[in-house]
């Protein structure tokens, strides 16, 4: 097990607690839409088309070797085409700052965020540092340079 360090951000709501996991099967943990004091009432309306930035009131400390990933709802993708924009969202190891989720609305109504909702899955991995070579050459596959497709369709 691996631990995550969190710090609440001025203003946080601390009563949503931290991300959880949901089930013991689980290998995202719910994060939670964390609006300032002055917006918890009304939340945010994401229309159709739009994104905006969903703050979680939290800010976290991936150790080296590491990185977290934002990932979207399942549920929410399906029954409201809400997903997240840079999907996943890679948190680095070195960064200290506000956690957000980029939120989009891919479907065809109105989606209001509240204070509170679960948003996202924050995914921690482990992070493989690669030395990059050029090369003059490749080595050579089955599949070779085929694109998109090339393997059939299903």
């Amino acid at each position: 097990m691996t631990t995550i360090r969190i710090r609440w951000l001025d203003g946080a709501d601390e009563s949503l607690g931290l991300p959880h996991y949901a089930t013991a099967g689980a290998a995202g943990a719910d994060v939670r839409a964390n609006f300032p004091l002055g917006k918890r009432r009304a939340g945010l309306v994401l229309r159709p088309g739009t994104r905006a930035l969903v703050p979680t009131g939290l800010a976290i400390e991936i150790p080296e070797g590491f990185e977290a990933q934002l990932r979207p709802r399942s549920g929410l993708a399906l029954k409201h085409g809400i997903m997240l924009a840079n999907s996943p969202g890679t948190i680095d190891s070195d960064y200290r700052g506000p956690l957000g989720v980029i939120m989009l609305n891919a479907g065809d109504e109105d989606f209001h965020i509240s204070h509170g909702d679960r948003v996202a899955q924050l995914v921690i991995a482990p992070v493989i540092i690669a030395e990059f070579q050029h090369s003059t050459e490749l080595g050579p596959t089955q599949r070779g340079g085929g694109g998109f497709g090339s393997t059939g369709r299903g």
